[in-house]
């Protein structure tokens, strides 16, 4: 699948998070265990893709680990690494959904792209181990860049149970990527249960798209640093 470039204003979206301050219980249940992650360079346009549909309900916290992204020369050379990036991903895993938006990658798997969970699973099995190891191997090779794990769930079942399948699911792929020998302060895992619907749950494959994780990937601060002095704008 050949990779989307979005370059995406970010203001309707920030304005967007601004005025939606809100109490979302996915808000309220998102994971605090790895704070070291700095997700700090990618937009409202980024928040948009990872959480589907609803962007502006309840995301503030989510939203709050999400900055602007790159200016500059600097953005233009953040920009040209992340893109290898992406089309590393893509070749690896052509299953899955690549995009590029503002200085970030954003991936998606549903059911059909490689990471799977049987049904009210979340254990890793051996199809979605294979594509972790791959995804583990391309990190390890762009070293200067921090993780957003986000699981979600179609809307069949409780709500509560579904949040807590959604937290199991982006924290079994969280721990499964770190035990592959990368760093836990790169990460930050999020979860949404059935509150961000990117498709219709009425239809079954609505639903099995609706059954996702989403990683964003965005540049570190040593990585912006370093493109800054490239640059010669520090």
């Amino acid at each position: 699948m050949k990779t989307t470039l979005k370059r995406i204003s970010t203001t309707v979206f920030v304005l967007l998070l601004i005025a939606s301050f809100t109490n979302c219980k996915a808000v309220q249940n998102a994971n605090n265990k790895q704070k070291g992650a700095a997700i700090g360079v990618a937009g409202g346009a980024l928040l948009g893709a990872i959480i589907g549909n609803n962007v502006g309900k309840g995301n503030s916290e989510l939203g709050a680990v999400i900055g602007a992204a790159v200016g500059g020369g600097a953005g233009i050379l953040v920009g040209n690494r992340m893109d290898k990036q992406a089309q590393k991903i893509e070749e690896e895993i052509p299953g899955a959904q690549v995009e590029r938006i503002d200085d970030a990658i954003v991936v998606t798997f549903d059911e059909n792209s490689g990471v799977y969970f049987d049904t009210e699973k979340y254990t890793i099995n051996t199809a979605s181990q294979a594509t972790l190891n791959k995804l583990a191997g391309v990190f390890k090779e762009y070293p200067d860049t921090n993780i957003l794990v986000v699981g979600h769930t179609d809307s069949s079942g409780p709500a509560d149970y579904n949040m807590t399948l959604s937290k199991n699911r982006a924290n079994a792929v969280t721990s499964n990527l770190m035990s592959k020998g990368l760093m836990a302060s790169r990460f930050t895992t999020k979860w949404f249960g059935e509150e961000q619907p990117t498709n219709d749950n009425t239809t079954a494959d609505g639903r099995a798209k609706n059954r996702r994780v989403n990683i964003a990937i965005v540049p570190n601060e040593k990585m912006i640093n370093d493109a800054k002095a490239q640059s010669g704008e520090n």
